[in-house]
């Protein structure tokens, strides 16, 4: 986030766009609500009308895949009707010729035909944009997890820009990140391409000065691999040992059986988790770790703020804080790390490694933390980036770029469009919520929406069971899954379907796993089967402990406690 969240409170206009608040980041959604009860605009951008639009003073239902499309057409309006911020973009911002020539193209009546809202819709939206200054802008995975996931999130930044709500309180580009401390996973180099602080290893100085802090020569220069690149690369054993670290990759990754074949070609696979999960099937050695509460460390959350955590539980078992596992792990390869506590590794590396935590140590973190960029010990922190338009690079770029359909659009087979996401009562993978018999009673099995409209065509009754078959899958018929048909809804569009993704076998047995996609996780085609079957009749819960005490080889799979996937898996799927 470029901004923070004690903001939200003072915000005149929201635009929040591919996010479902209120189901996958409450606590944001809360302040955004509350803004909104004292008199905040809010415009949801969203091809459902989730709990988020009940207090949206406009709702633009788009169609999924459209987003890019959307943004351009207003942009377009802005500039047509001479209302962008001519001082912030003439002073702080660089490549506008670039940007108007592209979104020239997409007039309000062309991109309408590609997002399904009307021309006048979209001028309206842009022009309640420009009355208002500054807006704040927030986006999750709605608008990431696509094949043009990059160039969604740019043209985002290029309306922020335009608008000139970038570097003052109450705007910005506002990502919310919906994992346990998956903001300070990157900033500490849980990426392939930057070491700690975002410092990028094809950068020489940058290079030699982790060369010399670490002992060692000789370091790449180039970015490692992805994680699609990784697996894909383990049965032609390219790679031929894999170390997860807190990841059930087993149900995030899409095309569930291509994952099962890399896993278990893998020649050696090392699991450090807190729990045993659908992924620790396929290890040799499980490491089990500490969890949050277990020992002290830091939490970077999506405000860039880095917070302190004390011990709260003593860890049970042979369980150890990460950094011990791995300090350890280090130990037998001959490495002699120094640092003895979690403390010590930020206090005596990581903030003097990374300048923009230089003046962030343990000391001054006890409290609510501190937001980088902090150089220095006697600096306050950083509440709003690029403040009065100063960019870290030196002026703001526009950055346009064409809309690009779906990798799959519907067709006359596979008409309608699924998309997953998260439910309020579960976590992801359920290795942590899946244990909690409560929620289980809330939300204890698949699920899936669908519209009135669709649900009569269909045939399809309040709490059926239905039948969805992916393209991707081999044998449709055989390989399908089975999910109770939750709720028949108004808030679905005609033609799209909406799943949980925090079970097993909705979307990531029949996900596209096509590689130019990388992370970005793409359409995959599904069908329905209305008519059949008896509820399954089995505990989820209950059927996943009877697998695990049934002893599961390396390589089996089945199981229902798993999660379906990240983000905005678009499927088509069709009556069978």
């Amino acid at each position: 986030m470029t901004n923070s969240f004690s903001e939200f409170a003072r915000a005149k206009m929201f635009l929040v766009i591919g996010s479902n608040m209120t189901e996958a980041h409450p606590v944001a959604a809360t302040f955004v609500k509350n803004a909104v009860q004292n008199g905040a605009g809010l415009i949801v951008v969203d091809p459902r009308r989730h709990r988020l639009v009940d207090f949206a003073t406009r709702h633009l239902p788009l169609r999924v895949g459209s987003d890019l499309a959307l943004l351009h057409a207003i942009m377009h309006v802005l500039i047509k009707e001479d209302l962008y911020d001519h001082d912030f973009v003439s002073s702080c911002c660089t490549g506008f010729a670039d940007l108007k020539e592209k979104v020239a193209e997409y007039r309000p009546e062309q991109a309408a035909e590609i997002c399904g809202i009307d021309a006048e819709t979209l001028r309206q939206t842009a022009r309640e944009l420009a009355a208002v200054k500054p807006v704040m802008l927030c986006y999750t995975l709605g608008i990431t997890e696509h094949t043009c996931g990059k160039n969604n999130v740019m043209s985002i930044a290029n309306l922020q820009m335009l608008l000139g709500s970038v570097g003052m309180e109450c705007g910005g580009v506002n990502p919310l990140r919906g994992q346990n401390n998956v903001q300070g996973a990157c900033e500490l180099a849980a990426l392939p391409n930057v070491y700690p602080g975002y410092q990028r290893v094809d950068d020489p100085k940058v290079r030699q000065k982790f060369e010399q802090a670490w002992g060692v020569s000789g370091m790449s220069e180039k970015p490692g691999m992805m994680i699609p690149q990784m697996m894909e690369a383990l049965p032609s054993q390219r790679v031929r040992g894999f170390y997860i670290f807190g990841e059930n990759l087993a149900n995030t990754e899409p095309d569930m059986h291509k994952v099962a074949h890399e896993l278990e070609s893998a020649e050696f696979v090392v699991c450090q988790d807190i729990f045993e999960t659908e992924t620790t099937r396929y290890a040799d050695v499980i490491l089990p770790a500490a969890a949050w509460s277990e020992n002290d460390r830091t939490f970077n959350n999506s405000e860039r703020r880095v917070n302190g955590v004390c011990t709260a539980s003593p860890s049970p078992g042979a369980a150890h804080p990460n950094w011990w596992i791995f300090r350890e792990v280090a130990r037998r390869f001959d490495h002699k790390w120094p640092s003895a506590s979690a403390r010590e590794i930020w206090d005596d590396e990581i903030s003097v490694l990374a300048p923009n935590f230089a003046g962030i140590k343990y000391h001054r973190i006890e409290q609510d933390g501190l937001q980088w960029p902090c150089p220095s010990q006697d600096h306050p922190g950083t509440c709003v980036l690029h403040g009065a338009g100063e960019f870290a690079c030196g002026l703001g770029r526009f950055s346009p770029a064409d809309w690009t359909p779906p990798a799959e659009v519907p067709d006359g087979d596979y008409p309608l469009v699924l998309s997953t996401g998260r439910r309020l009562c579960h976590y992801h993978t359920r290795t942590q919520t899946g244990r909690c018999e409560g929620l289980n009673d809330l939300l204890g099995e698949e699920t899936a929406d669908i519209s009135f409209a669709d649900a009569q065509r269909l045939g399809i009754s309040q709490h059926e069971t239905i039948k969805v078959a992916s393209r991707f899958v081999p044998n449709a018929y055989i390989d399908a899954c089975h999910v109770r048909l939750r709720k028949i809804t108004d808030t679905m569009n005609f033609l799209i379907s909406w799943g949980v993704w925090n079970f097993e076998g909705l979307a990531n047995k029949r996900a596209n796993s096509d590689p130019a996609t990388l992370q970005f996780i793409e359409n995959h085609m599904c069908r329905f089967d209305a008519d059949w079957f008896i509820q399954l009749g089995m505990d989820i819960e209950g059927f996943y402990l009877q697998k695990q005490r049934s002893g599961l080889q390396k390589g089996n799979v089945a199981g229902f406690n798993a999660k379906t996937g990240f983000g905005n898996y678009l499927s088509m799927i069709r009556p069978c």
